[in-house]
């Protein structure tokens, strides 16, 4: 028989492994739950399919309503014509291959997630979930290498493997894009090359007609009509030939490079949704690899240096405040002054304005004076007439009073000049002053004498 004893401390130690146990199952799953990227947001490439589609019915469609005049084109010269559409096809077959492409990488990036979480739901081993049947695309290569060798619950990467990653994304990306591009250029070239051939069939026609047509011994003027016409047959396939191989190729290149345009959209958008979702499991840290961290000397004096360059920084844009905000005041004050010397120019106008009419009103009352004089005058010599004659007026005091009259509106018109070119000078001086910080710089001013307020 067994003793109870140790049948009791077997059963203990039993349940101390398996509490044991739960306690790590439970702890590596809030671990692989708190390290557990967000949930991958990923776009099929549904619409470009669409618009791709689109745009190969409305050709197809287009090539079918004008097939009556398309198919005598497309006869002019079978082989290279054949070619160019061989080539065509060949770049929407490119195309679409891109695009599955883009299918199969945003499939296998859900499969993946849908692992991950998995494995953290059941809190198993890492690499117990690893499914080798589940081939990663070409395009993410170098992700799941790194991926996988960290299990579908993997972990975090660091921002140079993340970028590494995205690097080797996009230039994948780029070498499927050359394919396209080379067959939309190779179509062109095919044009050209179309164009050309018919020039040189066109060419040598065009000089064997011209030879055909001298006259010989014993020909008919139908005979030569005939020659013109054979001539004139191969130059226009010579030209069909050129017209017909560079319309196709580039009709061609046209389509496919609409078709490729859609394609790039595609893959923008799922290298955009690639780097957003790799954001969410990639750590930020001051390491050269991962695991290979840097000493914490090197670390200290890196962060010292931080330090003096965020002084450097504050203090560089305090002063740079500084001067903004004297500049700003300096070009307060020069603008108030501005605006002052224009309030008192426009005040002294005004006043100067109401003088000259007053001078006016006098001067012209001075004149209805004198007008009525002159009609009195006037009025006294026709009543005089008839009597005797009177020895004439003493008009030297009227002349003498025209005279003062003229020197005064002469000396007021110098005065009003004067006073405006006082004027202006203070205004040019508040001008310079606000833009070249030198208000006495009279050397600048035109050359004409100013005379001081108040003197004639």
């Amino acid at each position: 028989m067994s003793d109870p004893d140790s049948t009791q401390g077997q059963e203990a130690s039993t349940s101390g492994k398996a509490s044991g146990s739960s306690r790590r199952i439970t702890a590596r799953r809030d671990i692989a739950a708190a390290a557990l990227p967000t949930q991958p947001h990923f776009s099929q490439p549904v619409r470009q399919i669409v618009l791709m589609l689109t745009v190969l019915a409305l050709v197809m469609a287009g090539a079918w309503v004008a097939y009556g005049r398309i198919l005598p084109i497309f006869q002019a010269n079978l082989w290279l014509n054949g070619v160019i559409l061989a080539t065509f096809g060949l770049g929407v077959l490119a195309c679409f291959w891109q695009v599955g492409q883009l299918i199969r990488s945003v499939s296998w990036i859900e499969r993946f997630a849908a692992r991950r979480r998995n494995a953290v739901e059941k809190g198993i081993a890492a690499r117990s979930q690893v499914h080798d049947g589940d081939a990663a695309p070409r395009l993410l290569a170098p992700l799941a290498a790194l991926l996988g060798a960290r299990g579908p619950v993997g972990g975090t990467i660091s921002t140079g493997s993340a970028r590494s990653i995205l690097d080797s994304v996009a230039q994948r990306i780029d070498e499927l894009r050359d394919i396209t591009r080379y067959l939309s250029n190779l179509l062109i070239f095919l044009g050209l090359l179309g164009t050309f051939y018919g020039l040189a069939i066109t060419i040598p026609a065009i000089v064997e007609t011209i030879r055909s047509l001298a006259p010989q011994e014993g020909e008919t003027g139908i005979q030569v009509f005939e020659k013109l016409m054979n001539g004139l047959e191969g130059q226009l396939g010579g030209m069909a030939t050129a017209f017909s191989s560079s319309l196709l190729g580039l009709a061609g290149s046209l389509v496919l490079g609409l078709l490729e345009l859609f394609v790039t959209h595609g893959q923008n958008r799922f290298y955009r949704e690639l780097e957003e979702w790799m954001s969410g499991f990639t750590s930020i840290s001051l390491a050269d690899s991962d695991g290979d961290s840097l000493d914490h000397a090197a670390i200290a004096g890196f962060m010292e240096q931080m330090a003096a360059q965020m002084v450097r920084l504050q203090q560089y844009h305090a002063e740079r405040d500084a001067a903004r905000d004297d500049a700003a005041s300096l070009a307060d004050e020069r603008i108030v002054i501005m605006a002052e010397a224009l309030e008192a120019l426009v005040h002294r106008t005004e006043a100067e304005r109401e003088s000259a009419l007053a001078r006016v009103a006098a001067l012209n009352s001075t004149l209805n004076q004198l007008v009525e004089g002159q009609r009195q005058m006037v009025d006294l010599a026709r009543q005089q007439d008839t009597r005797p004659v009177a020895p004439p007026p003493d008009l030297s005091g009227i002349e003498a009073a025209l005279s003062r009259m003229a020197s005064d509106l002469g000396e007021g018109r110098n005065q009003m000049v004067a006073d405006l070119r006082t004027d202006l000078l203070v205004l040019t001086r508040a001008v310079r002053a606000a833009r070249f910080n030198d208000p006495f710089r009279d050397d600048l001013l035109p050359d004409y004498p100013v005379q001081p307020r108040g003197k004639s």
